[in-house]
């Protein structure tokens, strides 16, 4: 094992000079070195250290690193010396034979180890020494007994890690600290390969077993306190020759023994070597952050020479007994005062219970309603295994008023079956739409949560987004971002917004809604069903982009599972009759309903219309029925139909007719429905669908028999001919 010497040459002699001041420092003489500060009586050059005693010349070198001795200076106090300390260790082979190793010995001279030290062992079955030289030597060490891994951190207490406090004489000259092994070392090879003992200043070492046991290599020094002092003489022995003493300073004996230091008298602050401005100057309590005065109201800090006293204001007088101020007695004035403030305090004390009260009633009315809205509920489910917990804004009750004007008949935007929909103006200005769901029941209740748990799951550019909701109300609302220009509904069979869509953009809608649909089903993080899907439940914007929305019938279906067993929600003239007839719920559900919207978009006819015969009042039979009897041209919008485009809305039809089959296994996916309707817009006409269904194609139609391909070509060569 190595030994390295490592000297710390600080000899501080003291010579005993008659004068009252000695070797003040110059002017100029430098202050600090890198983020190191020098204070006198250290200093770098002659003139700036005291009283040219070269025991007390530091050195700045090129690196702008303070040097005492070799070693880098941390800091200087008025009292110690903080300098890096480097590490003793010892390591050792699986086979418990010594490969490397380092034990530091120190000479102190005139220095002594500082009590605010502590001696660290950091090792299993491992011992440390640290002996010190001296008239009389002195030997302390910590003793680490235990060969399995440690459990977890925790303090220095014999398990890895032993820590000792440092009592050693202070006329010592010297130490040493060495670490050693003991026992089986092969066991504890892996996690604690070396032994380590330093020296440290209490507080700097905090001992993490899994990374110190293996890795405090790594770590090359720990900061070590030295006290220093003037001389060898104490105070009394130096009398008034010590440099204390001359700017509200005093000389105190060196806690080391030997020696002297300066202190700054009570209520001073600054270096008590020096006489000069830097030298101990006044406190001023009264604006001190650190030392802070005890005055209260009613009195006053002022400040004064070497501390503060506390002035009463008027009306108030010193009571010498207490030391504090009293009100001066003003007779039956303090009667009436004293009797108006506890009358005026009472009031209020019955006003902040009152507050209180109504704070409280409030608060629980609002958790009532937080609760009866299913607030926990939708808590829940969003914390819950196959959600995202999504970034939902909570608006208050107060705000939401606000914004739809008291929920004023004019800012109705909407009625349905789950709900009202109203126009909102949020502070900023921007508009939105606020649903105000129908409690009834707890159904009620949970498609309200569901439509925010579903919406939270959807991240699409035809999906309404929504934004946030509040369940403060005596009935749940949710916000969503505002769609100006109505329903898909509004646009085929009202008269509000102009000229009728063209085909381009029924085709375009179709696509959208197809995307949208199959989105849901296969490309969301969970399966999505939205169960309702209608002309009125699709949202159109300034430029006709379609929008879905309503999802308050929706389910997530689990990953694993094809379909959910639920009771029967949606709309009729849209409802998938196999849904209808079984309870099973799956996405060919959605593609049948989506497929009664492309007909709407097709034909310009409502789903479900009293006024057509009995037989063909739904427009899934009415559709089936012409086509059966090549009355195709009759059912088709004569808006929209042309000589260029009939092939493609022959095509359409066909996607329709597929999705609208009797069972579900017929229908195609809507991801196969997405993708016919955008190559069909795309590639206008080209690509024809497949037949994957041969023979008669309508034959399992909803009530419908078989039709020939020629008799769809020959009805729309009539309409044609009729262009």
């Amino acid at each position: 094992m190595k030994v390295h010497g490592v000297f710390l040459m600080a000899v501080f002699y003291y010579h005993a000079y008659t004068e009252l001041v000695n070797g003040q420092p110059r002017k100029d003489c430098q202050t600090s070195c890198g983020k190191v500060t020098i204070e006198y009586p250290f200093g770098t050059s002659p003139d700036c250290y005291y009283a040219d005693d070269p025991s007390f010349n530091i050195t700045c070198n090129e690196r702008e690193e303070l040097i005492f001795g070799g070693n880098k200076v941390i800091n200087i106090s008025h009292t110690e010396l903080r300098v890096w300390n480097d590490i003793s260790y010892a390591c050792y082979d699986s086979g418990g034979n010594v490969t490397d190793g380092v034990s530091y010995s120190y000479s102190l001279a005139n220095l002594s180890l500082s009590r605010n030290n502590k001696f660290t062992l950091v090792g299993y079955n491992a011992f440390a020494l640290l002996s010190t030289t001296g008239a009389r030597d002195y030997s302390t060490g910590c003793l680490s007994a235990c060969d399995s891994p440690p459990a977890g951190n925790g303090d220095c207490n014999g398990e890895g890690c032993c820590r000792t406090d440092v009592y050693v004489p202070l006329d010592s000259i010297g130490f040493e600290t060495r670490p050693s092994g003991f026992g089986n070392m092969t066991v504890m090879h892996d996690f604690n390969p070396c032994k380590y003992a330093f020296l440290a200043e209490n507080g700097t070492f905090h001992f993490n077993a899994s990374e110190d046991l293996k890795n405090l290599r790594n770590v090359k020094e720990f900061p070590v306190l030295l006290d220093w002092s003037i001389g060898n003489q104490r105070c009394d022995q130096v009398g008034n020759r010590s440099i204390c003493g001359m700017n509200n300073s005093i000389c105190v004996n060196s806690t080391r023994g030997t020696g002297y230091n300066c202190k700054c008298l009570e209520g001073f602050e600054g270096n008590p070597y020096l006489s000069n401005e830097k030298g101990c100057q006044d406190i001023n309590e009264c604006i001190s952050t650190i030392h802070k005065h005890n005055c209260s109201d009613p009195s006053t800090c002022r400040n004064k020479d070497g501390g503060f006293y506390c002035k009463c204001r008027s009306g108030y007088r010193l009571d010498t007994n207490t030391m504090s101020c009293k009100r001066k007695d003003f007779g039956w004035a303090t009667i009436l005062l004293g009797t108006t403030i506890g009358f005026l305090s009472i009031l209020l004390l019955i006003s902040c219970v009152q507050q209180k009260m109504k704070h409280r009633k409030t608060a629980e009315l609002r958790q009532k309603f937080f609760e009866q809205n299913g607030g926990g509920m939708l808590i829940q489910r969003l914390s819950g295994p196959g959600t995202s917990n999504a970034n939902v804004k909570i608006f208050t009750e107060e705000g939401m008023k606000t914004s739809t004007n008291g929920y004023d008949k004019s800012r109705i935007l909407g009625q349905g079956g789950q709900g009202t929909v109203y126009k909102g103006i949020l502070p900023d200005n921007s508009i939105v739409a606020i649903k105000k769901a129908r409690l009834g029941d707890n159904s009620q209740v949970e498609q309200f949560i569901n439509e925010v748990l579903v919406l939270s799951q959807i991240n699409h550019r035809n999906v309404v987004k929504l934004l946030g909701c509040c369940l403060e109300t005596e009935v749940p609302l949710l916000v969503y971002e505002f769609i100006n220009s109505g329903t898909l509904f509004d646009h085929l069979h009202g008269s509000l917004f102009g000229p009728s869509l063209t085909w381009e953009q029924r085709l375009r809608i179709a696509v959208e809604i197809a995307g949208t649909l199959a989105y849901l089903h296969s490309s969301a993080s969970i399966p999505i069903i939205h169960r309702d899907v209608k002309t009125a439940n699709i949202l159109l914007d300034e430029s006709l982009t379609a929008k879905v929305a309503d999802f308050g019938a929706s389910r997530l279906i689990p990953m694993d599972k094809e379909q959910l067993t639920t009771m029967v929600q949606g709309t009729l003239g849209y409802l998938d009759p196999e849904y209808y007839n079984t309870g099973l719920l799956n996405e060919k559900s959605d593609v049948y309903s989506f497929g009664v919207v492309l007909m709407e978009l097709l034909s310009g006819q409502k789903a479900l219309c009293f006024e057509r015969p009995l037989q063909s009042k739904h427009l899934v039979h009415y559709i089936a029925s012409a086509m059966k009897e090549n009355r195709f041209h009759e059912v088709i919008d004569e808006k929209v139909i042309n000589e260029n485009n009939w092939k493609e809305i022959e095509e359409a039809v066909r996607v329709a007719m597929e999705c609208t089959r009797m069972t579900g296994e017929e229908r195609p996916l809507m991801t196969e429905v997405a993708a016919k309707l955008e190559g069909l817009r795309v590639t206008k006409s080209k690509h024809q669908w497949s037949d994957q269904y041969p023979g008669d194609e309508t034959e399992n139609l909803v009530g419908v028999g078989s039709y020939q391909r020629k008799a769809i070509q020959v009805a729309l060569a009539m309409i044609a001919s009729r262009m």
